[in-house]
């Protein structure tokens, strides 16, 4: 990997960036070379681990990615850029090796390999920089930012100083784990593992009598799929729990991906917060159900075994949820479920456990403990988010804090979603260049949200409806 120098910090930033995953790094892409009146614009990126890596624990064979490639880091945005997913293949020269696999989704692992090129070869990433600190300097006004820079080992080798005038927050999410689960991934007996470790731990799993998946979104099927094909025919001796009523898809049709749309982000920012809040559990189907693909290979598998007499050794069970858990013997795990619609309940004995039970945003209060003066929140504590991805903060702040995958609860489903990533990352540099050196579309999606289109978004065509009052 190219050595990225550490980061000038005597003079001031136009923005630096917290956290080097795949949207900051977006960010960082389309940010290079665009001017900023009328210097090119500085800035820097800061991350604690030494290198990129895009869950590691996942990157299991075969294993596809669920958005098209050219959800890369730019081509919706800037389809000419030199970081594309294309200029990828062609500085490998595999271009055509990828033009006859006829592959709109390409696997998880090339998409890690395309974004450690992409690092390897943009200017401005400070790798093993532990951000500590954020301030706002009224006398200055500038943001102040405190790091650590760390050596080989991980300890700290150095401690620095920079000023910007905007921050982009990219600091990504972590593995959720239910809290009674806790004590156990600790313990050393009897492997319980988070699905974002799963090939950290695999032949240790692979070695246990009975192993127990507990999830249903994606991670968990393709797990399950993988621990499947790697057992014994007749000996399986596999569990799948999930507390969905059953192993769903995802939703992948054509207007149902359109909730994945600027048209819809900026819908859904207009609504009340109360609004958001009801909507955003009952979308789940949007992006934690499970490829079809993936579901057809499942249970192509579980067919394949019977095809001699006998079933499989493994049970499916939807409805169901883990009340608590705890060790037996030290040597095995005891599991309390709950079916919800018969309403009983039962033990499960296991010998190892996954727990794909997704991801959490990571809270902003840590590292923006120094701005908490400055933040506005909503009813529910959490920081206020305009539609241009800004933290809402008091009027004295002059810069901007702009955050990148922690804003479900302001901008929908789509937070996360990678096929919004370029999108996301060409706002904000409108915004903070107060230019438009990416020009973005006024209309995305054929479907209308709403009665009142939102924000620039306007239809073709606007129908012909007269608003009434809520009374009429």
């Amino acid at each position: 990997m190219t050595d990225h120098p550490t980061p000038d910090t005597d003079q001031p930033h136009d923005l630096i960036g917290i956290g080097i995953g795949p949207f900051n790094l977006s960010l960082a892409a389309l940010a290079h070379g665009v001017p900023a009146n009328p210097q090119p614009l500085k800035a820097a990126f800061y991350e604690q681990r030494p290198a990129f890596h895009w869950h590691p624990g996942l990157l299991i064979d075969g294993a596809s990615l669920q958005v098209p490639f050219l959800a890369d880091l730019v081509t919706l945005a800037d389809p000419a850029s030199p970081w594309t997913f294309l200029n990828y293949l062609r500085s490998r020269d595999r271009l055509f090796p990828f033009y006859f696999a006829e592959r709109f989704h390409i696997q998880r692992a090339e998409y890690d390999a395309y974004c450690r090129w992409v690092t390897d070869q943009l200017p401005g990433l400070h790798f093993s920089h532990q951000v500590d600190a954020v301030r706002w300097n009224n006398q200055r006004e500038l943001f102040e930012i405190d790091f650590t820079q760390l050596d080989s080992d991980g300890e700290a080798e150095a401690l620095g100083r920079a000023h910007t005038r905007n921050i982009a927050l990219g600091i990504g999410t972590e593995p959720h784990i239910p809290a009674f689960f806790k004590p156990l991934t600790e313990a050393e007996n009897a492997p319980v593992i988070h699905s974002a470790d799963y090939l950290h731990h695999r032949q240790e799993l692979l070695e246990a009598p009975h192993i127990t998946v507990i999830g249903s979104g994606q991670s968990g099927a393709e797990i399950f799929l993988d621990l499947l094909r790697a057992r014994p025919q007749g000996h399986e001796n596999l569990h799948w729990l999930a507390r969905t009523q059953a192993f769903a898809p995802m939703e992948y049709s054509k207007l149902g991906l359109e909730h994945f749309t600027p048209d819809y982000s900026r819908y859904f920012h207009a609504l009340p917060e109360a609004v958001r809040d009801e909507l955003v559990p009952h979308q789940w189907q949007l992006h934690k159900g499970i490829d079809a693909d993936t579901i057809a290979a499942i249970h192509d598998e579980l067919y394949r075994r019977t095809l001699h007499g006998g079933w499989p050794d493994t049970t499916l069970t939807p409805g169901v949820s883990v009340r608590t858990a705890g060790r037996v013997a030290n040597t095995r795990i005891e599991l309390h479920l709950e079916h919800t619609q018969q309403n009983t309940r039962s033990r499960l004995t296991t010998d190892a456990v996954v727990l794909a039970t997704g991801y959490r945003e990571r809270s902003l209060d840590r590292i923006l403990t120094g701005l908490d003066p400055y933040m506005r929140r909503d009813a529910s504590e959490r920081p206020r988010i305009d539609d241009r991805f800004r933290l809402v903060l008091d009027p004295t702040v002059t810069g901007n804090v702009y955050v990148q995958n922690a804003e479900r609860h302001t901008h929908g489903v789509g937070a996360p979603d990678l096929g919004l990533a370029a999108w996301r990352s060409a706002t904000i540099l409108n915004d903070l260049t107060g230019t438009n050196p990416y020009p973005l579309p006024e209309r995305t999606a054929f479907t209308t949200f709403g009665l009142t289109p939102q924000g620039p978004h306007l239809p073709t065509r606007t129908p012909d409806l007269i608003p009434l009052a809520r009374n009429t």
